[in-house]
């Protein structure tokens, strides 16, 4: 059965009550029906282990412990790691937010967030949470293909091999730098290529423009996701051959419908 808003068990993570009640409206205003709500992290993480739920909201600021540091906590739990995430927060400076996008988050909110802001978040949590038969269907062999993963956050590879996973592709090869990843490239003949922008010793910039330039496997499509935002290394990106640029945190249809995309046209 197609999985719809009405269908998630959402945890509300707010010390608040004034907040959580206008949170917990807006998310029935948007058609999330069951909502939990506990006002700390550790009560977060009792309920999560208790019942999984099927999305973690969460503010920043918390008794404790703050969000951030919530999101790693679950990250590193084998039973907690892939529940979908989103932030709620005032926050607005990059530093706080960063390890955020690198986690994995399918969503960060400011405070005061609109109706249409939090539904976008949501069906990007749809979207991760479902079965996507699309490449499948389209007579691609997608337990064949292999990927690599390109991030120095195991975090966010983990996050990405979910998308991939949830379309039927289940073997990646991952690679925590550019250095890394031509090492692999060596020795493995890969699909795609799916790389992070900041990573020590080799970028993904450099990475793309090695390969493009030298590697025996020059022609292979490389999707770039990342928090950058610069216009001009965007722009130097794109120019070194990458097939596809999409932001942290992203929505997953996009990744999908790129994927698709890719694959047919190979």
């Amino acid at each position: 059965m197609s999985l719809s808003l009405q269908n998630l068990q959402a945890l509300l993570v707010e010390s608040s009550p004034m907040q959580a009640k206008v949170i917990e409206q807006a998310l029935h205003r948007c058609g999330v029906m069951n909502v939990t709500v506990v006002a700390d992290c550790d009560a977060a993480l009792a309920a999560m282990r208790r019942q999984a739920p099927s999305v973690v909201i969460s503010s920043m600021y918390l008794p404790g412990m703050t969000g951030t540091e919530l999101l790693f906590a679950m990250r590193k739990d084998d039973e907690l790691e892939w529940l979908p995430f989103i932030l709620v927060s005032s926050e607005t400076r990059p530093k706080m937010l960063e390890p955020v996008r690198q986690a994995g988050a399918c969503g960060i909110l400011p405070k005061p967030f609109s109706d249409e802001q939090l539904r976008r978040a949501l069906y990007a949590t749809l979207e991760l949470l479902e079965e996507d038969e699309s490449l499948s269907a389209m007579g691609i062999e997608v337990k064949h293909l292999k990927v690599l993963l390109v991030d120095d956050s195991k975090a966010s590879r983990n996050f990405i091999r979910r998308i991939l996973e949830s379309v039927g592709i289940p073997e990646c090869y991952e690679a925590n730098c550019g250095t890394d990843a031509l090492m692999v490239l060596e020795n493995q003949q890969v699909d795609l290529i799916i790389t992070d922008y900041h990573m020590p010793e080799m970028n993904g910039r450099d990475l793309i423009e090695h390969i493009r330039a030298s590697n025996w496997q020059q022609d292979v499509p490389i999707l770039m996701v990342t928090s950058e935002h610069d216009s001009g290394r965007l722009a130097a990106v794109e120019q070194a051959g990458v097939s596809g640029i999409f932001d942290k945190p992203f929505d997953p249809s996009s990744v999908k419908a790129m994927l698709a995309q890719i694959f047919s046209e190979r």
